[in-house]
């Protein structure tokens, strides 16, 4: 089996709520804490407040969180939570580590693509947190009662018909 590095800055990162991802009986290993060598917007979007990095390369800021060395089981777990490739991309970024010698790795890291540019109007972060000053704590759909009379889709709300 293979071993990938992977980049995470929402909701997956450690005390966040979906960090159970990266725990047993997953097969994930803290590497360290670090930062994208480029700048990205990171925003908090939908009725979720759902952390998003748009694909938008050289705008925004030095996103910050966690790299982790999963097995190909925990990918493809993580692809599933992160819809991928349909609703975020993964793909190859590079990270540096928040160590003396500053390392950087190449890590897969989950974008959204296709976004409504609205989005890029929305406050900036470089580090998320669900319990952060920007009061938008994440809230998981089954927190929600949906209104059939009324849908709401996330991805109608983020992004964009054609891309």
């Amino acid at each position: 089996m293979g071993r990938h590095l992977v980049f995470v800055y929402g909701t997956l990162k450690a005390g966040e709520p979906n960090h159970d991802f990266l725990q047993p009986p997953h097969d994930a290993v803290f590497i360290g804490k670090g930062a994208t060598v480029e700048r990205f917007p990171l925003v908090i979007a939908s009725r979720y407040n759902i952390p998003f990095v748009l694909d938008a390369v050289g705008q925004g800021n030095r996103i910050q969180g966690e790299v982790y060395e999963v097995d190909d089981n925990t990918l493809a777990d993580l692809d599933e939570l992160e819809k991928h490739p349909d609703y975020y991309k993964r793909r190859p970024t590079r990270i540096e580590l928040f160590n003396p010698s500053a390392t950087v790795l190449e890590c897969g890291m989950y974008f959204l693509h296709g976004f409504h540019e609205r989005l890029l109007t929305l406050p900036r972060y470089d580090n998320y947190s669900s319990a952060g000053a920007h009061g938008l704590p994440f809230q998981f759909r089954n927190d929600h009662v949906s209104d059939p009379l009324n849908p709401y889709s996330t991805i109608d709300d983020v992004k964009n018909d054609i891309e």
